[in-house]
């Protein structure tokens, strides 16, 4: 009920949107966006708790409207308004297409928010925590942390899986024999390893049964048997598990989200995390 409450944009902030750069990034409208944001809330300054519980169910809806709302602006289509019948994840789904999900889209959808939300002091979450420290408010501090996640050495992952996978079906090719070139020109292969796990991240055991199901829900299994097949050759090859990245590539481009939004969701996902971590160190600094 409070997230449903929440859903609401001042519409400067939609002018805003249609006065970017058509060229410009996906993340660049979200972090520039979010700073805007805070001159429309009414408690901008305040770093008290209850101001900022509020302000984290205001952002966590409003950044899903927000990548919705500026991939629509940037197709010429107008933006969706949320339905108030709708969950969070379903939510973004219809602001981003205009069309009701199924209902196994929209688990989908939920559950890959809840396995991208923020849980370890990765570098997103810190640059969150440095500027809530300085006593700086909640929307400074999420925009701080949607600045470094749109760094590629953080964000960006399945962005280069997805990537990898259109080249590979462009070429016609044999997608182990792609990553095997990969591996003999010293170039990395994205969505494998991890610094914390070190058997499966358990977040991917999940996406792989999704992007099947979804795969075959839609009757289209191509990135899901490709991406099977380098998951299999790189943990032979290199003793290496896929990660988070690798099957939300295949579940994403599935569900008709382009890839530049990858990186986007990651953020609105994460916000739920990020905002956490602002009011645990404002509370106590």
């Amino acid at each position: 009920k409070k997230l449903t409450a929440a859903r609401q944009i001042p519409p400067q902030i939609f002018d805003l949107l249609r006065s970017f750069p058509r060229g410009g990034t996906p993340m660049e409208a979200l972090r520039t966006a979010v700073s805007a944001l805070s001159f429309y809330d009414p408690d901008e300054a305040a770093v008290d708790h209850d101001s900022n519980v509020r302000k984290a169910y205001s952002l966590t809806a409003q950044l899903a409207m927000l990548v919705a709302a500026f991939d629509r602006i940037r197709k010429g289509k107008s933006p969706v308004q949320p339905d108030p019948s709708l969950p969070h994840a379903a939510n973004f789904l219809w602001m981003l297409h205009g069309e009701k999900p199924i209902p196994a889209a929209a688990r989908t959808m939920d559950i890959a928010l809840i396995l991208h939300a923020d849980h370890e002091l990765n570098a997103s979450t810190f640059a969150a925590r440095v500027i809530a420290g300085t006593m700086a408010d909640m929307h400074s501090a999420i925009t701080g942390a949607i600045g470094a996640l749109k760094g590629p050495l953080h964000g960006g992952a399945n962005e280069a899986v997805m990537k990898m996978l259109f080249a590979i079906a462009q070429e016609g090719g044999d997608p182990v024999e792609y990553v095997k070139s990969l591996l003999a020109q010293k170039k990395k292969v994205f969505g494998f390893g991890h610094r914390v796990y070190r058997t499966e991240d358990p977040r991917a055991t999940h996406l792989r049964a999704m992007s099947e199901q979804l795969s075959r829900d839609s009757g289209n299994t191509r990135w899901y048997d490709m991406s099977r097949q380098i998951e299999k050759f790189v943990k032979e090859e290199k003793k290496l598990n896929a990660n988070v990245d690798f099957y939300s590539a295949s579940t994403y481009t599935t569900l008709g989200i382009d890839i530049d939004l990858f990186t986007p969701i990651f953020a609105l996902s994460r916000v739920s995390g990020w905002a956490a971590h602002v009011i645990e160190q404002l509370d106590d600094n």
